[in-house]
């Protein structure tokens, strides 16, 4: 026998082509895979091209098979299927709104074993944020809490950002002024993917959080205006941030789709973005799109209200979720969050290694 591919009479892959060269690269094994970190001991790419099936079988859900190289291996028929398939240990994307229960995990219990870490992280990536509760009311404890997950990304803000109202600021942020739902710096290449908010003091009047979750807002723009949905996933805009020393620009769309057309990031930030120069029909149906997303992102429809307490952290998707705040008298009370960013490699990393 000699096969260019095969096809397995299994329920699992029944009906499904699978060519020599694509299995040989995965085939498992010390002489194939460095048993401590998984990576290949040959180069796949000066694998033969001609290279054929001589023979297989099928024991114990393993897929045994020799090739015309006379290398002989096997591979996990389960593993094939969830290849195949797509088939993600990270949980998909739940819809939520205002009417949802928030999303509460307590700090003195999230790393006492692997089970709650995994159930907060499932959460995150399911709902696009977490609560963390009954932290230390302390400077740096952001940055302990997020280091226990993965390294922090370092920005023109630093390591470490404090959120407080200043005199003569470099963002809005830094004021007492009311905050409407927005991405957090939509103007890097990439964009930060995950905030942590830590509140070491909430005294002033006003000042309460809102998150809203930007998938339920696509996918709701998807099923009841495709018009605007089509134009706000089609059209680049210009994200653009000036500072004494640096000038930060990015182009992306309001709301991304990947390569499957499934959602895959929101960039909404009203202070930030500048609209290219569109044909007139063109102009007015953005136009009209984008105020029709900053409604919907700003009604009692999507918005989640607390209010983000001493000693509390939120962390959410800022690739996802939207966040804002109302407007604070600094008169009545200090007010003061500390923040950092991670990258979603750590937190699916952590998660993947959990799930193993």
């Amino acid at each position: 026998m000699s096969l260019k591919s095969i096809r397995i009479n299994n329920s699992l892959l029944k009906g499904i082509d699978l060519p020599s060269l694509w299995l040989r690269e995965r085939l498992s094994g010390d002489q194939f895979i460095d048993p401590n970190n998984l990576q290949r001991l040959y180069e796949p790419s000066l694998l033969d091209e001609n290279l054929m099936i001589d023979d297989y079988s099928i024991n114990d859900n393993f897929l045994r098979i020799k090739f015309s190289d006379g290398i002989k291996g096997k591979i996990n028929i389960d593993d094939l299927y969830q290849e195949i398939n797509s088939i993600d240990v990270i949980p998909k994307k739940k819809i939520w709104n205002k009417s949802d229960t928030l999303q509460l995990f307590d700090d003195n219990k999230i790393f006492e074993n692997s089970h709650n870490l995994t159930q907060m992280l499932k959460t995150f990536y399911e709902y696009g944020y977490v609560i963390i509760e009954n932290t230390q009311a302390i400077e740096n404890e952001v940055l302990s809490f997020a280091e226990k997950i993965g390294p922090v990304r370092t920005t023109n803000w630093g390591k470490l950002f404090n959120v407080v109202s200043k005199p003569n600021p470099n963002d809005l942020a830094y004021t007492a002024l009311e905050l409407k739902s927005h991405s957090d710096n939509p103007y890097r290449k990439p964009v930060p993917g995950i905030q942590l908010l830590h509140c070491i003091a909430n005294e002033s009047i006003g000042g309460d959080s809102s998150l809203v979750d930007g998938f339920s807002v696509a996918e709701y723009l998807k099923k009841n205006n495709k018009e605007f949905y089509d134009i706000l996933t089609k059209t680049n805009v210009n994200f653009k941030f000036t500072d004494i020393d640096v000038i930060l620009e990015n182009k992306s769309k309001l709301i991304e789709l990947n390569d499957d057309g499934e959602f895959k990031q929101i960039s909404f930030s009203g202070r930030l973005d500048y609209v290219p120069l569109l044909e007139e029909d063109k102009l007015k149906t953005f136009y009209r799109a984008r105020k029709c997303m900053y409604e919907l992102c700003n009604s009692d429809q999507f918005k989640i209200k607390f209010r983000l307490s001493q000693g509390m952290i939120a962390m959410f998707d800022n690739l996802r979720t939207l966040h804002g705040r109302t407007k604070f008298d600094p008169n009545t009370g200090f007010r003061h969050l500390q923040g950092c960013y991670i990258d979603h490699d750590s937190t699916e990393g952590k998660l993947r290694r959990l799930l193993k």
